[in-house]
């Protein structure tokens, strides 16, 4: 029987215990067998794929391949896939610049089969490079299945730090976050924007993380976010409205951690919403 992660309890001590015995959990679960049979089996056949469809074809391959981007979801959609993958990323009007998930432009992007020049399958560490998010995101999936906030507190420690520090606008960078589901989750747990969010125009929705970044969090644009304070400031606001919000089936009242934690950031005073 393969480890599964343990998360015993909720909100920040349970992030804290989660850090706290990452190594040692990881170390566990990477080790599982059946892992380390289908990373075997990526590393000796990924170089050999030239094409999309080859890729598409081999079903181990392809788990392996979605897996390190979050798309396991995707293993069925081979039409789909294929296609995301064949059209790259370096035209506009590609599939995958088209689809509102971030993730699959990255997919696309990191095996390069549409991008006019021979995919990055065949190069030295590509397997290694893949295999190693396929990893970690499968122990983000296990930490999910104990508890899915955690998930996504992993999720946002992985993609933040990156996001932040990219040489883009700082509307692209927010709009990247928008198109990543699970990190969208988290800006709008910790923003406390209503399920209603969504259905707003984009444009809206824009100045609506503009502006609440900077009101709750003190950004002055998204680069802030790649000082570690800040990271924790977001990070903890999030697993405190996570909790109050009955995330951990514990409740929120006057003496809560959680709701004291998110009137000291407010200084003292509820934060307004909508």
């Amino acid at each position: 029987m393969s480890f599964q992660p343990v998360v015993p309890f909720g909100g920040i001590a349970g992030w804290q215990f989660l850090k706290r015995t990452m190594d040692t959990q990881r170390a566990a679960f990477d080790a599982a067998p059946s892992r380390q049979r289908d990373l075997d089996y990526f590393r000796q056949n990924i170089g050999k794929v030239t094409t999309a469809e080859q890729l598409v074809d081999d079903r181990r391959l392809l788990s392996v391949a979605l897996g390190a981007f979050g798309l396991g979801d995707d293993i069925n959609s081979k039409a789909f896939i294929r296609k995301v993958l064949e059209e790259g990323t370096l035209d506009r009007g590609a599939l995958a610049n088209k689809l509102t998930d971030s993730r699959y432009r990255e997919f696309s992007a990191a095996f390069g089969f549409g991008n006019g020049v021979l995919p990055r399958t065949a190069r030295s560490g590509f397997a290694d490079e893949i295999g190693g998010a396929y990893l970690r995101r499968q122990f983000e999936m296990g930490v999910g299945e104990s508890d899915q906030t955690m998930r996504l507190a992993l999720t946002l420690e992985r993609e933040l730090p990156g996001i932040a520090s990219r040489d883009v606008g700082d509307d692209t960078k927010w709009l990247t976050v928008m198109g990543n589901p699970p990190l969208r989750q988290v800006f709008e747990t910790a923003m406390g924007l209503p399920q209603s969010f969504g259905a707003l125009d984009l444009d809206r929705q824009l100045v609506e993380f503009r502006e609440r970044g900077e009101r709750l969090f003190g950004l002055s644009s998204f680069a802030d976010l790649a000082d570690p304070g800040k990271q924790e400031d977001l990070m903890r606001v999030f697993l405190a409205r996570a909790q109050i919000s009955g995330g951990f089936g514990q409740g929120a009242g006057p003496t809560s951690p959680a709701l004291q934690l998110l009137q000291s950031a407010s200084g003292g005073s509820p934060v307004s919403f909508f």
